[in-house]
């Protein structure tokens, strides 16, 4: 087996990567923007949110070996 991980491994990584910040981007909105209607729940749903875009960024910028 090789040694370097495969372009299609880090190529999916980087895209899985990328949808989880735009779910984690559009969840966000979405939150702040009912924070009428979550009333006590906005913090919660607005924390998850940021974990989404937490690991999104960290898939981004991760090296796959």
């Amino acid at each position: 087996m090789s040694e370097e991980g495969g372009f299609g491994l880090a190529l999916a990584e980087k895209f899985f990567g990328l949808i989880l910040i735009i779910v984690g981007a559009l969840a966000l909105y979405y939150t702040f923007i009912s924070s009428n209607s979550l009333e006590a729940f906005t913090g919660f749903f607005g924390f998850l949110s940021i974990i989404l875009l937490a690991l999104g960024v960290f898939l981004i910028i991760a090296k796959t070996e």
